[in-house]
């Protein structure tokens, strides 16, 4: 079978708001051969869907819905002459840095790109993954998959609903479901905190008197051909369930909210190297992956709060990008190592290059547990190098520190970040 081959400088695997941004920071950065592979009928990702405000915030300083957004990157990409392809699947993507895409109007075609950013996006974890008892009925949906019937393709879902997990989505579609009519009888937690933005917990369900039970989960679903009752449970410390402590609520839909994965095959039929901690690739401060020419950004890289550092670290991803195509250059292979310390899920980026000296590097971190008054402290070789304070912190909020690398250059060793809570 012959198959056509056509040479891009770079080329980015999705067109949500990372690829965007990734695309747009590399034309603004001298690259004018420029290819946007989107699997879905139109630009803008999981935004399309997301109809509620409180998006740009921080980038735009003013606050938008989810549409609104993505139609701002839109429109920065249609003022330049970026190419999109649109409903159109990459399959695979190899070390030599060819990508296999098949789509309705291109058919199947090899192309080759001098760069490449993987702008992917996560998928939601199903039933399936946590293993939830009980029997196989309809009417139980990931928290996406009825935000996007609800909000794009007019479908209601339920009337009366039970949410599994404090996630962002579910929070966001306890209101959603609220405001649409139906009765969202309780928001249930596995663990002693909520998963999402304090914002959205304030506003999707205390201020609907939707009850929030920590602690607690799902170990029973009733129902032949549709969801009838649901029973949740307390969990002790090792999360098995208290006998005695069962909640039966009468329901017809169960949302579930139970965690982001980053859509990474694509990643690993590379042979990137995977951060078993993010889900994600393991990357430099220049979002470049363990395979030179290789960018990773967004939610394919670990899962955000806000779109606007999605946005952020996808322009970061994209001017990497642009001087990679442009002068071929690999970074240093010389860098210290980032490793999360006590109370600290994952750092991004894994490595800092010792290449230049005199810049800075940001790094994202995410806790394992709620701290109230705390410092975050980064040491090496059993030294202290830095500490930051912190009023609190919160595992459904990323946290970010900035380190001069003259600071690292104390380092001979890892780098590590850990988090202590104040005695007092």
């Amino acid at each position: 079978m012959s198959v056509q081959s056509e040479q891009y400088q770079l080329i980015a695997i999705g067109g949500g708001p990372a690829g965007l941004a990734a695309a747009h920071s590399a034309w603004q950065r001298g690259l004018r051969k420029i290819l946007i592979v989107e699997r879905d009928r139109e630009l803008g990702g999981i935004l399309n869907q997301c109809i509620h405000n409180g998006f740009g915030l921080h980038y735009f300083k003013e606050e938008l819905t989810g549409p609104e957004y993505a139609e701002r990157f839109v429109q920065k990409i249609e003022n330049t002459g970026i190419e999109v392809m649109l409903e159109t699947m990459a399959l695979e993507i190899t070390p030599n840095r060819e990508v296999h895409i098949v789509g309705k109007e291109s058919g199947y075609r090899i192309l080759s790109a001098k760069s490449i950013v993987l702008a992917m996006g996560c998928r939601e974890r199903t039933r399936g993954a946590i293993g939830i008892p009980g029997t196989r009925p309809a009417g139980i949906f990931t928290a996406g998959a009825a935000q996007r019937y609800v909000n794009i393709e007019g479908y209601m879902v339920g009337k009366r609903v039970v949410i599994l997990g404090s996630g962002d989505i579910g929070l966001i579609m306890a209101r959603r479901m609220t405001l649409e009519g139906a009765q969202v009888l309780a928001c249930i937690e596995l663990a002693p905190h909520p998963g999402g933005l304090t914002r959205n917990i304030v506003q999707c369900l205390h201020d609907y008197d939707i009850p929030l039970y920590l602690s607690h989960t799902i170990i029973d679903i009733r129902g032949k051909k549709r969801v009838e009752q649901v029973v949740a449970a307390k969990v002790d410390e090792n999360r098995d369930p208290v006998p005695g402590s069962e909640l039966v609520f009468d329901c017809d839909t169960v949302l579930l909210s139970v965690g982001l994965i980053p859509e990474n095959e694509l990643s690993k039929t590379a042979g990137i190297a995977l951060d078993p901690r993010t889900g994600g690739a393991v990357v430099g401060e220049g979002m470049q992956t363990s395979i030179p020419g290789i960018f990773a950004c967004g939610n394919a890289l670990h899962v955000h709060d806000l779109v606007d550092f999605v946005t952020t670290e996808g322009e970061k991803a994209g001017k990497a990008a642009a001087v990679f195509a442009l002068s071929g250059n690999e970074s240093s292979n010389e860098c210290w190592h980032v490793k999360n310390g006590k109370a600290v899920s994952y750092t991004v980026p894994q490595k800092v290059s010792k290449m230049p000296a005199d810049h800075s590097a940001t790094v994202f971190f995410r806790a394992n547990r709620v701290l109230g008054k705390s410092r975050v402290i980064v040491s090496a070789d059993g030294n202290q190098l830095a500490s930051f304070k912190r009023a609190r912190i919160f595992p459904g909020e990323m946290e970010q520190i900035t380190l001069p690398k003259k600071l690292l250059e104390q380092a001979t060793g890892e780098v590590v970040i850990s988090c202590e809570e104040d005695a007092n």
